[in-house]
């Protein structure tokens, strides 16, 4: 609850209704008061959306919960496509990302140029996933996954690695953190080559680091360059 901004905090409070998947309108339970409280499960993104803006049409002030923010793999993007037809009033409440804070907890691995990929391919065909995480390695990003393995998607993780490996060393620094913020956090530092060993779910972010990413202890850096700049400062 400490990384929720102030602005949702206040967006949550005026709310007449909460809307969100179960898991997400569970973290905000303390701050639930008068509001009526309508969750859904997986898959039912659609569905919370037009249940939204019917009820925003009604005059109530909705809530659509998303976590971390809601324009990084959240609902802001399909609340806008499906408003086309409806012209509800929407404001889009910017919140932490998980990549935010999972960086902050290991360091400084995203100083210079990142790039951030989803492995799910429930609405990204896996060919096209396949061909983002080469053109990211290929470029020497670091790379941001989220959504990295699930239940029954087992081998995409796998074959994500076999790919980055062809560019980068695999003793590059990786950082698995689950549940981050959260009861339970886990943080995991290990290398490319041995990453996908550990524990990995729906609820962990992996940072891979690029060629120049360094470890130290329990930290990663990646160098924005200052030291090849202003050697004589270090």
């Amino acid at each position: 609850m400490g990384h929720l901004t102030t602005i949702a905090r206040e967006a949550i409070s005026a709310s007449s209704v909460i809307l969100g998947y179960n898991l997400y309108v569970d973290l905000i339970r303390p701050l639930i008061k008068h509001q009526r409280v309508f969750v859904s499960g997986m898959t039912k993104e659609i569905d919370r959306c037009k249940d939204a803006i019917r009820l925003a049409k009604m005059g109530e002030i909705v809530s659509l919960i998303s976590s971390g923010d809601p324009g990084i793999y959240g609902m802001a993007g399909l609340i806008l496509e499906m408003n086309k037809n409806y012209h509800v009033e929407i404001e889009i409440v910017p919140g932490i990302s998980a990549l935010n804070a999972a960086s902050s907890l290991i360091g400084a691995p995203l100083m210079n140029d990142f790039v951030v990929l989803s492995l799910s391919n429930l609405l990204t065909p896996w060919e096209v996933i396949e061909k983002r995480i080469g053109c990211a390695a290929e470029g020497d990003f670091v790379i941001v996954l989220y959504n990295p393995k699930s239940r029954k998607r087992v081998e995409q993780i796998v074959r994500a690695r076999e790919i980055i490996e062809r560019c980068r060393s695999g003793e590059t620094p990786v950082a698995i953190v689950t549940n981050c913020f959260r009861e339970g956090e886990r943080i995991v530092i290990t290398d490319l080559h041995n990453f996908t060993d550990e524990d990995i779910g729906m609820l962990s972010v992996v940072i891979i680091g690029n060629s120049q990413t360094v470890r130290y202890g329990d930290k990663l850096i990646t160098p924005r360059g200052y030291q090849t700049k202003y050697g004589d400062f270090f």
